[in-house]
């Protein structure tokens, strides 16, 4: 290496090293200090106390870790499915030469730029026992068959163990749909319009082009989009927090939900930073089989 492009390679992490710096002291080091007190008795409010792997064999054979595993699989596979789906019939539709498209486009947006804080707010008067949704079910006659399937009505949506999850589910489908759909429409838009002529040259119908033309040139969007969505769904803590407190009877209570409640409730540092590293571990973990499955 001659000294012109020494001196390139030395101006580079000159440029780099303010960043590095940052990354290290504000990424590196807490990540770095979050390890180490997963191996510590630590409640804040005393030095702490090694106990080696404990916190991580008192996770693996709590009850609570189970319910919360066992929630934040459920949840990740229905709002990943449906978030996704959803999204690219939204994006197909939008895709096609429809009037106030554009307002469409921008409507389904909204909510992907809103705060979920807010968003969980408002989801909060659409399921409560007097709220919009049964009021809407009772003026469709639906409420007799939500009866019909052993639910009380009206139905408490977040008081109720048995739909409790699910109305948070449908509020995560339907406030991410939309940052999903143009992600989509993106990669739509990417795709030549010669491979569809060709396709209905060689006789192929609309779901015949659909199915050999778009989904295949698609993978690579739907592999971001299944990925960011499952990430954010393991993660999922805003609308646990707002709408049901992890309750009732713990059917809502997901990993990270209990990793708060070890962190800042109870104060158990050492076994809430364990809990963070056991879900980092399970997002990685899941993150590379569905690169396997759906990545080139």
């Amino acid at each position: 290496m001659g000294g012109r492009q020494w001196g390139e390679a030395i101006a580079g992490y000159v440029f780099l090293l303010p960043y590095l710096v940052l990354l290290a002291v504000f990424v590196g080091w807490p990540i770095g200090y979050a390890l180490w007190l997963s191996f510590h008795s630590y409640d804040l409010f005393s030095a702490p106390r090694w106990v080696g792997i404990e916190n991580y064999r008192f996770l693996l054979n709590e009850p609570d870790f189970r319910i919360a595993l066992r929630n934040t699989t459920l949840y990740t596979l229905v709002v990943v499915s449906c978030q996704t789906a959803l999204a690219l019939f939204l994006a197909v539709l939008m895709d096609r030469r429809i009037r106030g498209k554009d307002l469409f486009r921008v409507t389904l947006f909204l909510p992907s730029v809103t705060s979920s804080v807010a968003i969980s707010l408002i989801f909060l008067f659409i399921f409560f026992k007097n709220g919009v949704l049964n009021q809407l079910l009772a003026i469709l006659h639906l409420d007799r068959l939500l009866a019909w399937l052993g639910l009380s009505v009206p139905v408490d949506w977040l008081g109720d163990v048995h739909t409790a999850l699910g109305a948070i589910m449908a509020q995560n489908v339907w406030s991410t749909a939309g940052f999903f759909m143009v992600v989509f429409l993106a990669g739509l838009q990417d795709i030549p319009e010669a491979l569809y002529e060709a396709a209905r040259l060689d006789g192929a119908g609309t779901w015949a082009q659909f199915r050999h033309v778009t989904l295949p040139l698609l993978k690579p969007t739907t592999f971001y989009v299944a990925t960011v969505g499952l990430i954010g769904c393991f993660q999922v803590f805003d609308q646990v927090f707002i709408m049901t407190s992890g309750g009732p009877l713990k059917s809502t209570l997901t990993i990270a939900y209990l990793l708060y409640q070890e962190a800042f409730m109870n104060f158990n540092m050492g076994y809430a930073c364990a809990i963070a590293f056991v879900l980092a571990t399970l997002i990685f973990g899941c993150t590379m089989l569905q690169r396997r499955l759906l990545g080139d």
